[in-house]
């Protein structure tokens, strides 16, 4: 259950209604000061540093580690795009409202129409190979990596390689520990909200 604080009372159209306003309330500090240079190495990846993040700095060992493993990622087969669909399907398996707000706004800007953010979210898209990477992904996480071979010869026979299926699994690691994080922190959300 989410913890919340009330924040006022806000009286109806009628004035005698009431509606209790509350906010979510996050669980860890959301870090600006920035001894280890972390948080610059976030802006440098990101452009900006997300409240998730100047959470999860909290664990300087666990944002270096995060944001080392998301910089090799950047430079594997699967093209920016591609990794914006799986970041956004983990995060709806995963039921992370922060996550998929933020990477609404990023396919957005990546231009995907509001329809394929949509059909990402279910592990669906027109071009095969897409949608083959999407579903092992989805079966990954529903199986716990446990893909039957009618799963896995259905990807291959899209044109999935063995270095995409490594790095499919290693999206779904990376996100899946975001998604996670934010589930235990709930830092502010800084993105148009869009739920999981």
């Amino acid at each position: 259950m989410t913890k919340t604080e009330p924040i006022g009372t806000v009286l109806g159209a009628n004035g005698t209604d009431r509606y209790h306003l509350e906010v979510t309330v996050p669980r860890m500090p959301q870090l600006t000061e920035d001894p280890s240079g972390l948080l610059e190495e976030t802006r440098r990846q990101l452009g900006r540093v997300p409240n998730l993040y100047a959470a999860l700095a909290n664990g300087p060992a666990a944002l270096a580690g995060y944001l080392a493993m998301r910089d090799h990622l950047t430079r594997g087969v699967l093209r920016a795009r591609l990794r914006e669909q799986l970041a956004l399907l983990v995060a709806q398996e995963n039921h992370c409202t922060y996550c998929v707000s933020a990477h609404t706004l990023r396919g957005g800007k990546l231009g995907m129409s509001q329809d394929e953010l949509a059909r990402t979210r279910e592990a669906d898209a027109d071009d095969p190979h897409t949608r083959a990477v999407l579903r092992l992904a989805r079966d990954v996480m529903r199986t716990g990596g446990r893909v039957d071979d009618e799963a896995l010869a259905a990807a291959r026979a899209a044109g999935v390689t063995d270095a995409e299926l490594a790095e499919i699994v290693a999206h779904v690691a990376l996100n899946t520990l975001s998604n996670y994080f934010n589930h235990l922190a709930r830092p502010d959300l800084d993105f148009p909200e869009v739920p999981a």
